[in-house]
Parts: structure tokens; C-alpha cells; sequence
């Protein structure tokens, strides 16, 4: 995908794009192409000011500054859990309760790049919040909207596995999604909706961006509702 067309919105502030799953938002591998590098090449500027992220394997909506004054602006917003972010998910299984709160403590490992739940107190450990709501069930699977409150390291994919409905595909949390597949593929996550405050001009933005991953077209129907 070229970077012309993953872009959603642009003026003279700010910038918002779709990312594929599989790109990485930053690498330090130059041989790898990033999401920043192919953004600053469509600019052809050498700022951008880089407000969230999202994981590699992860699809979604992302938020970028083309000022340091934009960047000022979106960075408050993001202090004050005044970007809301919301995601559409596929869990392998259906969660017992149709809709819910997640509450846990996350401790990342760099050397193996996950993250895990440990005992509130936990030294390093950092607490992790989400709610979501079941949007439909089919075939023993379940669509889930699922509001972060806390942007911790694979947070999703952690708690959802630790509470026992693990993401369809997320090889790295979830043991049935090795066993199925037998091959590399991404979790089945999308960052499908994104809502804040234009630094500028103080207009309230909401931008929205149906999953491509084949899965999702199972829920294809409900998807459109929301």
C-alpha cells in the first residue's frame, strides 16, 4: 500500500492514516520500512510527530502531528485519556459475560518482547484497564468492541487471554491459534475507531475504518451497524 493511500485526513496540522498489519509505526532496522519513514517520504518533511502506536501485527487508526505545536496539542489530549480509542476484535472463544471490565497488572519482558499479568504491587509492574462489549457470536467466536483506558504493551491480547477468550490468530498469546494455523498470521484486532480534539482549531474529530482482515467478514453485517 502506498502511503497516499492510507491516508484518511490531512490539513496543515495533523495527519490520519490507516496502517496494514504487519508494518511497524517506528524500526530501528533500516532495512525494514516503518510507517514513519514512508509518512515523512509522502511529506517530504523531516517532522512527524508521533502520537500513539500500534503493535506491528496490529491493523488500525493512527494520529499524527506535521508541527511540534500539533504535537503539543495531541500529546495533552493523550496525558488526559482525552484520545479515545476504540477496537474491534475476534476472540477465539465466547466471553461468559457480554460485556465487561478488564482490570490487571502487566509486566512487559524486553528479551521476549511479551507482556504478562502478575500480582497487583508486582515491582515494575503497571496497571492495565479495558472494557468491551460481545457485538455478535458465530461459530464459537465472538466480535468484541473493546475501549482502552490504559495503553499498556499488548494489552488487548494479554487480558483478553488472561481472562480466557484469547484473539483469533495471536500466535504469541493464544496456543490454539499455533495449532490451527501452523503458519504465521495477526491477531485479529483493528483499531477501527478514533476520537479527539483538532489542536487547532478545537473541532471534535471521529474517524472510523472497517477491519480488512478476512476474519472480520464474518461479522461483515453488525460491523456496518456500529
Amino acid at each position: 500500500m502506498k502511503p497516499e493511500d492510507m491516508i484518511i485526513y490531512e490539513d496543515r496540522e495533523i495527519l490520519v492514516c490507516y496502517k496494514e498489519a504487519g508494518i511497524p509505526v517506528q524500526s530501528a532496522n533500516i532495512q525494514v520500512q516503518d510507517l514513519e519513514s514512508m509518512l515523512k517520504n509522502y511529506l517530504r518533511s523531516p517532522y512527524l510527530g508521533i502520537i500513539q502506536r500500534l503493535d506491528q501485527p496490529v491493523e488500525g487508526l493512527l494520529v499524527f502531528a506535521k508541527s511540534p505545536e500539533a504535537a503539543k496539542g495531541l500529546n495533552r489530549q493523550m496525558q488526559e485519556q482525552k484520545i479515545q480509542k476504540y477496537y474491534l476484535a475476534v476472540t477465539q472463544s465466547v466471553p461468559s459475560e457480554k460485556e465487561g471490565k478488564l482490570e490487571d497488572y502487566l509486566m512487559k519482558s524486553r528479551d521476549r518482547n511479551t507482556s504478562q499479568v502478575v500480582k497487583k504491587g508486582t515491582r515494575g509492574s503497571k496497571r492495565a484497564y479495558l472494557e468491551y462489549r460481545v457485538l455478535e457470536e458465530k461459530d464459537e467466536k465472538a466480535l468484541l468492541q473493546v475501549k482502552l483506558g490504559t495503553g499498556r504493551h499488548h494489552q488487548i491480547r494479554v487480558q483478553t487471554a488472561h481472562a480466557g477468550f484469547p484473539l483469533w490468530g495471536d500466535q504469541k498469546y493464544n496456543p490454539l491459534a499455533t495449532a490451527e494455523f501452523g503458519r504465521k498470521i495477526f491477531p485479529a484486532l483493528c483499531a477501527w475507531k478514533l476520537e479527539f480534539t483538532h489542536p487547532a482549531t478545537g473541532k471534535k474529530l471521529c474517524f472510523r475504518k472497517k477491519p480488512e482482515m478476512e476474519i472480520f467478514q464474518k461479522f461483515a453485517t453488525v460491523i456496518e451497524m456500529e
